[in-house]
């Protein structure tokens, strides 16, 4: 009898708790897994939303690798990458040793550092709209000051790039607070046995800081490289408007991936086409981020070996 009872408890347990969760799953299915296998099916079909859609296979996908604008706005995004993500690990980890030292007022100056994080993305790019602008700019006037005839960031095809990866260290405060979260967890008494045995300020961060940051610099990398594929704002703002027929600034050298998918499914309308270079990009950066994640047991450190003798003890 006591058995029976306790089933009907954990059953209804079990209803409320899927009638709590309900929102969420509902939100799931509605907002996440029904676009995802929507703009699957979207990829093998022509669709320019006026018209009812019709299967053309690979078609979409067979012209993705012929289109040169597909492989120039892969370009930009992938050198983006490769210059972005390493300074702002660089430039996040520099910030979060300042901001982990115990100094008068030290939350005021993590807040400080953290607000650019949390600001509009629209709002960002209209200020740096107007640093880098070659006439009037903030950035070209504090250049003349020293002498310096500043280039035109945002009209010259061999500096726009740079414009963005300048722009990029604007968010590292994110990127620095999470570094702290990781700081904050190493144990004090391994910094005082390595001062008691002499070691110096960089040799206590090579040996000590370092590897046991490795776990979060895991993690920045990985956010890295998705939140790479994922640069629209900045570009749209900036030149999405002018510069090029696909809106990708002078000679297209601005045309980032999510800038020309914007362009193909709300510029020409072909949404088959745009589904398709979608899904592409996202196996890009899905196979980018496994190749991390299958790198990490040599690079990344943890206090103690796991059981498949992956990690080594710092």
């Amino acid at each position: 009898m006591a058995n029976t009872i306790m089933s009907k408890a954990e059953r209804r347990e079990e209803r409320f708790g899927y009638l709590f969760i309900s929102p969420w799953i509902i939100g799931f299915i509605a907002f996440a897994a029904f676009p995802i296998v929507a703009s699957l099916l979207i990829s093998f079909m022509k669709w320019d939303i006026y018209q009812a859609p019709s299967w053309v296979g690979w078609d979409n996908f067979n012209h993705l690798f012929h289109d040169k604008l597909f492989y120039k706005s892969m370009r930009v995004t992938l050198v983006y990458s490769a210059f972005a993500i390493p300074l702002g690990l660089i430039f996040g980890l520099a910030l979060s040793l300042l901001l982990n030292m115990n100094i008068r007022g030290i939350n005021t100056y993590r807040t400080l550092f953290y607000l650019p994080s949390v600001i509009s993305g629209v709002a960002i790019a209209m200020v740096w709209k107007w640093i880098f602008n070659s006439d009037y700019g903030l950035l070209n006037y504090m250049l003349s000051l020293i002498g310096i005839h500043g280039p035109k960031w945002l009209e010259d095809p061999n500096w726009i790039l740079t414009t963005y990866i300048i722009m990029s260290l604007w968010g590292i405060g994110g990127s620095a607070i999470i570094f702290l979260g990781g700081l904050q967890n190493i144990p004090g008494h391994l910094y005082e046995a390595a001062k008691i045995d002499g070691a110096k300020v960089m040799q206590r961060f090579s040996k000590i800081t370092l590897p046991l940051l490795t776990p979060t610099l895991f993690f920045q990398l990985l956010m890295g490289i998705i939140g790479s594929f994922q640069v629209f704002t900045s570009a749209f703002i900036m030149n999405g408007r002018g510069g090029s027929a696909s809106g990708g600034g002078p000679e297209n050298e601005g045309l980032f991936y999510m800038l020309y998918l914007y362009q193909k499914a709300f510029k020409s309308f072909d949404m088959g086409y745009a589904s398709a270079m979608a899904w592409v990009g996202g196996l890009i950066s899905f196979v980018l981020a496994i190749i991390v994640y299958k790198s990490q047991g040599r690079w990344v450190f943890y206090d103690a070996d796991d059981n498949n003798g992956k990690g080594r003890t710092a």
